[in-house]
């Protein structure tokens, strides 16, 4: 009986947590157009705005038991090329847990250093590399997140974009899937657009 209680109190807190986490991507996602107007440095409010939201997407992500070297091993972020963060996302994850791990940043300059990451983000700036990037990593349990121009299309798990100046994000689930990895349907509900998403069907 005491196991009984002790799994639906776990139950009960993991949903918890999902749903504080939903409400504020929610709250995120109507915040960052007034966030992105008001500061007078706009790239450093908008990556901000981001690295808050990469912090959330890890909760609506389960990841295959081989994405990571054993249980204690830290889910890893990762940034690839030029950081645009600068400290944003370190600041975001100090001293977090994310599923029961620690979490570490990471920013890499060689495609051959991502074996390592759970979670990739790849910048607008690095458009260039991006097909090479993604092409490397192709079936791999990596989330790949990045802001170019039609990021989701060109194999990205999830990808950000503007919205009459609001930071909104859409999803490929087709790659997802491939990587192996499960995305909560309460993130696809508040995305902008889901490819692959069966309830189109």
């Amino acid at each position: 009986m005491k196991h009984q209680r002790s799994r639906d109190h776990s139950r009960s807190a993991s949903n918890g947590g999902f749903r504080l986490a939903k409400r504020l991507i929610a709250a995120l996602l109507c915040l960052s157009g007034g966030l992105l107007g008001q500061a007078q440095d706009k790239g450093s409010s908008e990556y901000q705005v981001k690295a808050a939201f990469l912090f959330h997407f890890a909760q609506f992500i389960d990841w295959p038991s081989e994405a990571f070297k054993d249980e204690t091993s830290p889910l890893t972020y990762c940034t690839f090329g030029e950081d645009p963060f600068q400290g944003a996302l370190e600041a975001s994850l100090s001293g977090k847990m994310i599923a029961g791990r620690p979490v570490r940043v990471q920013h890499l300059k060689q495609a051959r250093e991502i074996s390592e990451c759970q979670i990739l983000f790849v910048g607008a700036m690095e458009k260039r590399r991006l097909a090479t990037v993604l092409a490397g990593i192709k079936g791999t349990p990596v989330l790949t997140v990045g802001d170019s121009a039609h990021f989701v299309n060109a194999g990205g798990v999830i990808g950000f974009c503007l919205e009459e100046k609001k930071i909104r994000f859409e999803i490929n689930l087709d790659v997802a899937t491939q990587a192996k990895l499960k995305i909560s349907a309460k993130l696809l509900a508040l995305a902008k657009t889901v490819i692959g998403d069966p309830r189109a069907n």
